[in-house]
């Protein structure tokens, strides 16, 4: 099957004005579901197809716990992680390849150096180059590998899509989301990669938050626990991901390369977006925004400055603030009813 162009009823989510003029515009689609999983509003098209990219890990890590893989929960959020490469990142996928019996040289993702510029800045006066251990998806390959253990797998050929690894995770995918993928291909860590709409990534997430706020211990319920309880693990300093999840107990957030973005709520709320040029620029700014508009300030404890500061991007000139990234998707949204006809004509 061939999806329609992903540019089909894209609208503009954020706008980069300069001074007193809108320099660029970014498109995409953006999706708010309630608590049952039903659209709210939607900008754009909510059933359009995506890559989930890197959003789609805590559902991998979800997989991940169903086969077996037991892990304290700051090393849980890290196996959902696209981490910055600082030190704590580091030392927690040393650890968990250490509870398997492996080092990091059993890695088989792509190696680069860590996200973080601080972080491989020092790297890299230490005399070291880019390696799988720093690249920011080793937490979930060393999941893996430990899940394979744990499970009686082989660990040879564990990113193939046929690996019974792998098979478990497009199960766990179609489950959460509510949509069979329909195209499999090659993430840029080189682990498999399914397909999804963004209502369903959105609705994977609401499930995942739902799940830690009724207190269960489901595979669900840890995976969302321990993000929000770890923030720090499953990005880091800086990261819009882990500053949303500070600003809101309860929230379960994950950015994507590419421009996606996906965030659940402790009512079972959610909501997930796709910059339609694939920018991460306007992603913090569109990110704090529809929490706000998804109910996020409601949540019992959640900060509106903190959240507010994580939608702070400024546009720079000679080095200081002469613009901003605001967003630009309110004029579009559409309510849940309108969605739901536009569907059926």
């Amino acid at each position: 099957m061939v999806s329609a162009s992903i540019a089909q009823g894209a609208v503009p989510l954020a706008e980069v004005v300069r001074g007193d003029l809108v320099e660029s515009v970014h498109l995409g689609h953006l999706v708010v579901l309630d608590p049952a999983g039903d659209v709210v509003v939607a900008a754009g098209d909510p059933t359009v197809e995506i890559w989930p990219r890197s959003a789609v890990k805590p559902l991998q890590a979800v997989a991940m716990v169903r086969a077996g893989l037991d892990l304290p929960p700051d090393l849980l959020a890290l196996v959902a992680a696209s981490h910055n490469g600082e030190p704590e990142h580091r030392d927690g996928v040393r650890a968990i390849l250490a509870r398997a019996g492996l080092d990091e040289g059993a890695l088989a993702n792509t190696p680069t150096l860590p996200m973080y510029p601080p972080a491989a800045a020092d790297w890299l006066r230490a005399g070291r180059v880019a390696a799988s251990i720093t690249q920011d998806c080793s937490g979930k390959h060393a999941g893996m590998l430990a899940t394979c253990l744990a499970a009686g797998w082989t660990t040879d050929g564990y990113l193939d899509p046929d690996h019974p690894l792998q098979r478990e995770v497009r199960a766990a995918v179609a489950e959460l989301t509510g949509v069979e993928p329909s195209q499999v291909t090659t993430d840029g860590c080189g682990a498999p990669l399914f397909a999804t709409t963004l209502a369903g990534l959105a609705r994977a997430f609401g499930r995942l938050a739902g799940a830690a706020a009724r207190g269960g211990e489901e595979s669900t319920a840890r995976v969302a626990r321990a993000m929000s309880a770890h923030p720090q693990m499953v990005a880091g300093t800086g990261r819009e991901d882990t500053l949303a999840m500070r600003a809101v107990p309860g929230l379960v957030a994950k950015i994507g390369a590419d421009g996606v973005c996906a965030a659940g709520l402790p009512d079972g709320s959610a909501l997930a977006f796709k910059v339609l040029d694939g920018a991460a620029r306007p992603r913090p700014t569109v990110l704090a925004a529809a929490l706000r508009r998804a109910g996020a300030l409601e949540t019992p404890g959640a900060d509106a400055e903190a959240l507010a500061a994580v939608g702070d991007v400024p546009v720079l000139g000679g080095g200081r603030p002469v613009g901003e990234v605001r967003p630009a998707f309110e004029g579009a949204l559409r309510a849940g009813s309108a969605v739901g006809q536009q569907e059926q004509a």
